[in-house]
């Protein structure tokens, strides 16, 4: 049986938390990088600048590359021949978010009550998305998320006949309606089948996938490529400014559902979609 302490879940999950939050995935800084090259809008270039001017200094500084530091979202793989010594996984990720937020002076915006509003003053309770998988060992993905993101996301529950143009029509109009509140330009994440949970998860692990890495199926690698180039002809643009970029990719993530339904939900990750992981 392999063993993991309860402190070293603590000490990794405090270390992503600040990692997440001061240094921007290596594939999304390249693909900014890029979008600030081929933008043919001088405002839209020029914001795009800043963007990448601001997460190079973050990331020399180590300071947050947001002011909003994000809810933490914790998706973990667990072994199921692992077995976790001096606690519960759940209290070691709440202990390593508390940690990782309040020793590194991450701004802590949740409260404990969603009507009394009363700070919990560490950042936890994070929000856990647990799977069992065969083997040893623990996979923790850290993904803060900010709320000018996660307020703009969408969920419908379509009929099963709808068609695939229905879906991109949903895809487009989401990112449409959101406008600028994500931050663009975003990232676009689609949980598509299950029931309403699993889609609205499936959309958040979507933001994962790294930008430029093609979906391993053809029908929805065309689906992706053709929402993003109708999202972009929006001309919403970097910040909402006007420009070309308004994403840098759609990822779509379908799931075996109901013959009754087709729940689709769509969730934006601002121009700062952070994550950082590690194994145990």
């Amino acid at each position: 049986m392999y063993e993991i302490t309860y402190d070293q879940i603590v000490d990794t999950v405090a270390r992503l938390c600040v990692q997440a939050n001061t240094q921007l995935p290596c594939d999304l800084r390249a693909a900014l990088e890029q979008a600030r090259e081929k933008e043919p809008s001088p405002v839209g270039k020029g914001i795009l600048g800043d963007i990448v001017d601001n997460f190079c200094f973050a990331g020399e500084k180590h300071l947050p590359i947001c002011q909003d530091t994000g809810m933490a979202v914790v998706f973990a793989e667990l072994g199921q021949d692992t077995h976790i010594v001096g606690g519960t996984l759940e209290a070691a990720v709440n202990a390593g978010v508390a940690r990782g937020y309040v020793e590194g002076l991450l701004r802590c915006s949740v409260v404990a009550d969603p009507l009394r509003r009363e700070n919990t003053g560490d950042n936890t309770p994070a929000v856990l998305h647990l799977r069992l998988v065969e083997g040893e060992g623990l996979k923790l993905t850290v993904a803060p998320k900010g709320f000018g993101s996660e307020n703009m996301t969408s969920l419908k529950m379509f009929k099963p006949s709808a068609a695939r143009e229905d879906i991109i029509d949903f895809i487009v109009s989401a990112v449409d309606r959101a406008g600028s509140n994500p931050c663009p330009p975003v990232i676009v994440g689609v949980g598509l089948g299950g029931d309403a949970e699993v889609a609205v998860e499936q959309s958040k692990r979507a933001l994962l996938r790294p930008v430029g890495q093609a979906n391993s199926d053809p029908f929805y690698d065309e689906m992706e490529r053709e929402a993003l180039e109708r999202i972009n002809a929006l001309g919403i643009g970097p910040q909402g400014l006007g420009g070309a970029t308004t994403a840098l990719a759609v990822h779509i993530i379908p799931r075996p559902t109901h013959i009754a339904g087709l729940p689709c939900a769509v969730s934006l990750g601002c121009h700062v979609t952070r994550h950082a992981e590690a194994v145990i």
